[in-house]
């Protein structure tokens, strides 16, 4: 519930910023006709619907489990982050690059360029506050891990899509900046243009960067080593079970793992003892690591399991 809330802190931060500078670079644009500056409005208004869109993928996730989805809803969140890179790339990049062509071909002269210094200022303000709480709550989830690997061991999206989706608008601020600037001093609008072209570029490549992430996470990823490794040893402290073969896990969501548990149970044990002994093995492992919502147990033997792991671990080689 805590990861929640911090998560909604993160989202709702960065929903106003963005909100708030969009108009403001919005009204700037219009006023002085910088292209880059349109872009960076564009861009902005881009930033505030994903924003929305993983406010909405937070709430749909957290839905309770039914009988359509006996394993949750937590899969909802990951694909509408998929949803913001595909909206990053192809409303934030795509126009950003076409109003820089479009500038660049027919340029116009700008009016009032300090009016678009004073917006940049304001926007980097308020993009800075959404940065600095983004990064704040990223790195009590990073630990000592650096930052990429950090994001690609992420299994929760929202903190992690937002932190790089403002690092970038403080990065396009700079780009606009040195346009307008570049554009202004040597009298030659066209400038400006190749500056919405930069920040496209930039948009796209944060774009395929986040695509890739979300795709891992949406099609099924493992979990995190340390939640493998607290399956197997409280199932290998129970005394009814001789050997724990191994586990196979898969995030449904940042606070949801389905496994399946491979074991040799001892040869005296009835049907009901296993029964009990798998009931308890369950309670344990909630107890221990809540995350796992869903607990298979298959008795099974050593070497059926090898087999099934030579299986998955070939046909794995032969995918790439």
């Amino acid at each position: 519930m805590a990861a929640q809330k911090s998560n909604n802190l993160v989202v709702y931060a960065a929903l106003v910023g963005n909100l708030l500078i969009a108009i403001t670079k919005l009204v700037a644009a219009a006023f002085t006709g910088s292209s880059a500056m349109l872009s960076e409005a564009i861009h902005s208004f881009v930033d505030t619907g994903n924003e929305l869109l993983l406010l909405y993928g937070l709430h749909r996730a957290g839905r309770p489990r039914d009988t359509g989805h006996p394993l949750g809803h937590g899969r909802e969140l990951y694909f509408w982050s998929f949803v913001v890179a595909l909206l990053i790339f192809a409303l934030g990049a795509g126009v950003s690059a076409y109003e820089g062509v479009v500038h660049i071909m027919a340029p116009e002269p700008m009016v009032s360029p300090v009016a678009n210094y004073v917006v940049l200022a304001l926007s980097a303000a308020f993009e800075g506050v959404s940065w600095t709480i983004a990064l704040r709550e990223f790195n009590k989830q990073r630990g000592a891990l650096g930052y990429l690997e950090a994001i690609r061991q992420s299994k929760d999206p929202t903190t992690f899509t937002v932190l790089v989706e403002d690092t970038v608008a403080l990065t396009g601020l700079a780009v606009a900046f040195i346009g307008i600037l570049a554009s202004q001093l040597w009298d030659n609008p066209r400038l400006d243009g190749v500056a919405s072209i930069g920040i496209g570029l930039l948009l796209a490549a944060t774009a395929t960067f986040l695509a890739r992430e979300s795709k891992n996470l949406l099609i099924g990823e493992q979990a995190l080593p340390e939640v493998r490794d607290a399956i197997l040893r409280l199932a290998a402290a129970d005394a009814n079970i001789r050997k724990v073969n191994g586990v196979i896990t898969m995030q449904l969501g940042p606070d949801q793992v389905v496994a399946a548990l491979s074991a040799e149970f001892a040869d005296h044990l009835s049907a009901d003892d296993i029964e009990q002994t798998i009931e308890r093995l369950e309670a344990a492992i909630r107890g221990d690591t809540p995350e796992v919502t869903t607990l298979f147990v298959k008795p099974q033997s050593r070497h059926v399991w090898e087999e099934r792991v030579e299986e998955i671990r070939e046909a794995s080689e032969e995918d790439g």
